[in-house]
Formats: structure tokens, C-alpha cells, sequence
């Protein structure tokens, strides 16, 4: 196609949408897209000095340390309700104290149990650990902590964190990052590591390769509350158990079973909170729906074109263009149709839900890197809502409700690419397993909460998260912080003000 007649049918698309939009058809909507993250630049250190890397390690370790002190004493509060059945007269290490040691392993990211032990022994990190924390007078071994969770209701150290978000909440300081009002809690399921042997009988078995080995494997389901400003915030997890299977009185424990749980365990810790819940295809169907409109969550659930085949054919059958929308986000054209109050029927038709669908195809213009020519680049995306759709909140449902659930994929990334050893089980115990995994979502939770604050915030866009999370690591490991500094944040902690960039 040639420049002029490309550039005559642009022309002739833009004057049609101009069109739409004077008759109310169509919409710009003022809403900026999701930029692109920026490459890290390739240059030498900016550090001119010894004084000023020293700096910088110093002022970044105490920018985190204030939110580490600000959230600590929620936290352990909560904790010191764990039970502890370790004798009296035995016992070294309170049990708060061992919470501290388990968080401070993912916070810096130790990778096992025997590099926790190397790394966090050595003198300069004692020194600095007991200026910062000074309620931990002595190092305990790491197998301490092992033995201590083997033993103990490690639910607790879940509720901990639980309770730490509801402070949060009861503070006001995550609700202008809400979405019309509510928190988008996106939930999805994920494998945490394999097995070619079965160490507990709550792993789950599948058969794989040609000879149909078989494979022992753990899955959990996780709730991670996506905020406006980009924090994803882990709140919950729910694990896959086994238990039944091995005699083959039940099936195997899958993803909604364990979506059950944990929508009993969140409405039973949240009872009153609006909640909109962001699923992917797989939580499609009326058993989901009906648990979501019994706990009065919104909901936001993609919708796969293989899937609720009746429903595609209501949609098909009642769509009409007085229910049709065109916006125009950023450098992306998006047409929206929707059909409100279809009925599915479920469960032999015995059962039955009311939903509403939303259709998405969005288009926009690309460069090809080899010939220069413009390609027109389509994607299509569905929805289950629970909401009915208007022309008001169509968009606002679907780009800042139901395309947030990308973030809790970007949640899993990192947790198993980025040093929190998500994969790793630290124990053989599974119930010791639970209490690590439990310990990293604290650390992930501070590691969140504290790269959105104002310093830390710029720091990451200019060096990356990885680089921060080592840089602070690092501070605490490679030389003895200035000890006045660090002892005003410590007797002041209470005074400082949580306050999150957008």
C-alpha cells in the first residue's frame, strides 16, 4: 500500500471516530496506558567517593529500616500469640525473636538454611542487626527456627500478616489506591516445587514422560491485593493437600476446592470489606460466580471462548450496538460491547446465575524493524462481570479491574526469579514448609511497602529492584552502620509517617 493512500484511509478512520463521537458513540477516554520500563543505562558509578557510596548505603538502609520499625510492632504483636510447645526451661529464643530471624532470611534473601547461617553469623551484620533490631540479643541457628515450625500452628504467622493489611486499611493509607472504592484482589494458582519422591503425604501426584513416572509436586493458590500505584501485596495463601488420595477415597485436592477455602478464610477475616476479585479462565462457571455473589465480592473473571458455551450464544444472539463503546487509550483504539442479565444455567439446570459480558477488541499500529512498514496489531479479551455494564464504567471495569490480574503474574515472577526462593522449601516438614512460605510473604510485604516510598521509590527506577534489594543487603553485610543514625530511627519509629508515591 502506498503513503498516500495509506495516510487517506487514516484520514477517513479518524473523521468516522470524530463522527461516532459527536453523535455519543464513541469516547476519548483521559487515561494514560501502561508505560514501557525503561532500560537500565550502561555507564560507570556515579559514586565520586568513598563518602558518598557510604552514604547512599546508609540513607537507603534507614529509609527502609523506618518501614521495617513502622510495621514491626503490629506484627509482632501478633505474633506473640503463637503457641509454643518447646519446654520452658529450655528455651533460648523467644518466639517473636524467631519470627524476626525467619523474616530477616527472605528480607535478605538468604537462599538456604546453611547460607542463612554463614551469612547472618558474621560479626558486621550482628552489629548492624542489633542496632536496628534490639530486641535480638543473640543470632539463633536456623535449625531452631526449623524445629520451632515443625511444631507450631505456623497459620498464625498468616494471620500476622492478615492483621498487618487490616492495620493498613484501618489507617487509611492504601484507599486512594483503590478502584472505585474497593481492592482488587487478584487470585491464582501456582506450583512451588517438584519432587521424583514423596517426603509428605500431602503432595500432590501426577505421571509424567512416556514411561508415566510418577511426580510429586505442591501447588498453592494465592490472593495478592493489586493496588493503583503498582504494589502488589501478598495476603493469603491457600496450599493443595493430599491427604485422601492415597487411599483413593477422594479425588485430588484442585484449585477449586482450594478457592473454596480461601474464600471461606477471607470472608471470615474480612467480612465487611469490598473486595473486587480478579480471576483468570479457569474460575469460569457457576459454582465460582455463586461463591463471590454469596460473600458480596465483585468480581472481574476472563472469559475463554471454549467456555459457558450457552452463555457465548446469548451474548452472540442479544448483542446490539446501543450497548457498544469506542475509546481511545493512549495509542490503542478499544471497542467494547456488552450484553447485561444473561442466565446460566448450571449443575443439570438445577442450578442458576444472572452475569453479565464484556467483549475488548483492541487494536493499535506497530513499526516492522526490518521493513519500516506499519502492521495493525489486534487483541481480543472477555469478561464476566458482576456489575452491569454502562457506557460510564465499562472502561474503568475492564482496563483497571479485570486487566490488573496481570500483576499477581508479575507478583509470581518475582518471588521465584528475583531471590525470595519461592521454589524452595527450606524444610522437609510440611508443616515447617508452610511457616518459610509464610515468612517470605512478610518480607515481600515490607520489601513493597518500603519501594514505594519516596527515596527507595527513585532508587529502584534508577538502578532496578534487584540492584536495591543488594544494595541494602549489602549495607548490612559489608561494613558497621552509623550507629547514632540508625538508634534516632529506632526510639522515633512510631512517629513516622507511611506515605506511598503513586
Amino acid at each position: 500500500m502506498s503513503k498516500v493512500k495509506r495516510l487517506q484511509k487514516q484520514a477517513e478512520r479518524q473523521a468516522r471516530h470524530e463522527a461516532k463521537i459527536r453523535t455519543g458513540e464513541a469516547t476519548y477516554v483521559r487515561y494514560e496506558p501502561r508505560t514501557q520500563r525503561k532500560a537500565q543505562p550502561n555507564r560507570l558509578s556515579q559514586h565520586k567517593s568513598v563518602t558518598e557510596e557510604y552514604e547512599e548505603r546508609q540513607q537507603s538502609t534507614e529509609e527502609a529500616l523506618k518501614v521495617y520499625r513502622r510495621l514491626l510492632p503490629t506484627l509482632l504483636q501478633r505474633m506473640s500469640h503463637i503457641p509454643d510447645l518447646r519446654k520452658p526451661g529450655k528455651v533460648k529464643h523467644q518466639r517473636t525473636v524467631l519470627m524476626v530471624y525467619g523474616i530477616l532470611m527472605f528480607i535478605f534473601q538468604m537462599s538456604s538454611r546453611r547460607e542463612a547461617n554463614k551469612t547472618m553469623s558474621q560479626p558486621i551484620f550482628m552489629e548492624n542487626m542489633r542496632m536496628m533490631f534490639p530486641e535480638w540479643e543473640t543470632l539463633p541457628h536456623a535449625d531452631t527456627l526449623n524445629r520451632f515450625l515443625k511444631r507450631t500452628d505456623v497459620n498464625t504467622i498468616q494471620e500476622s500478616l492478615i492483621e498487618l493489611f487490616k492495620n493498613l486499611i484501618r489507617k487509611k493509607k492504601l484507599r486512594q489506591e483503590t478502584v472505585n472504592g474497593r481492592y482488587v484482589l487478584a487470585i491464582d494458582g501456582t506450583q512451588k516445587f517438584t519432587r521424583d519422591h514423596c517426603w509428605q503425604s500431602e503432595y500432590m501426584e501426577r505421571h509424567v514422560g512416556a514411561n508415566k513416572d510418577p511426580q510429586y509436586y505442591v501447588y498453592v493458590l494465592e490472593a495478592v491485593v493489586t493496588l493503583e500505584n503498582g504494589m502488589a501485596l501478598p495476603l493469603m495463601s491457600e496450599f493443595l493437600r493430599n491427604e485422601d488420595y492415597r487411599d483413593a477415597s477422594t479425588k485430588q485436592d484442585c484449585e477449586s476446592k482450594a478457592f473454596r477455602r480461601l474464600a471461606e478464610k477471607l470472608k471470615h477475616h474480612f467480612p465487611k470489606q469490598k473486595f473486587c476479585v480478579v480471576l483468570d479462565g479457569l474460575y469460569a462457571n457457576g459454582p465460582i460466580v455463586r461463591i463471590c455473589r454469596q460473600c458480596k465480592w465483585d468480581y472481574m473473571i476472563v472469559l475463554k471462548q471454549e467456555s459457558l458455551q450457552s452463555v457465548w450464544q446469548e451474548f452472540r444472539a442479544l448483542k446490539t450496538e446501543e450497548d457498544s463503546l469506542v475509546c481511545q487509550w493512549g495509542e490503542r483504539r478499544q471497542a467494547y460491547h456488552w450484553v447485561n442479565e444473561i442466565e446460566y444455567d448450571y449443575d443439570n439446570c438445577r442450578k442458576r446465575e444472572k452475569v453479565h459480558v464484556v467483549t475488548c477488541r483492541e487494536t493499535w499500529q506497530t513499526t516492522d524493524a526490518g521493513t519500516g512498514q506499519k502492521q495493525e496489531q489486534v487483541l481480543q479479551y472477555a469478561w464476566l462481570s458482576n456489575f452491569p455494564l454502562t457506557k460510564r464504567n465499562v472502561f474503568s471495569r475492564c482496563t483497571r479491574m479485570g486487566r490488573y490480574r496481570w500483576k499477581i503474574e508479575n507478583n509470581f515472577l518475582v518471588e521465584k526469579h528475583h531471590g525470595y526462593q519461592y521454589e524452595h522449601c527450606y524444610a522437609r516438614s510440611w508443616n515447617a514448609m508452610l511457616g518459610y512460605h509464610y515468612l517470605m510473604n512478610i518480607a515481600r510485604f515490607f520489601h513493597v511497602l518500603a519501594f514505594k516510598t519516596d527515596y527507595l521509590a527513585r532508587k529502584v527506577a534508577q538502578s532496578g529492584y534487584d540492584k536495591t534489594l543488594r544494595l541494602l543487603a549489602l549495607a548490612c553485610t559489608g561494613s558497621v552502620m552509623n550507629a547514632d543514625r540508625i538508634n534516632v530511627i529506632v526510639s522515633q519509629a512510631d512517629r513516622y509517617y507511611l506515605r506511598f508515591v503513586a
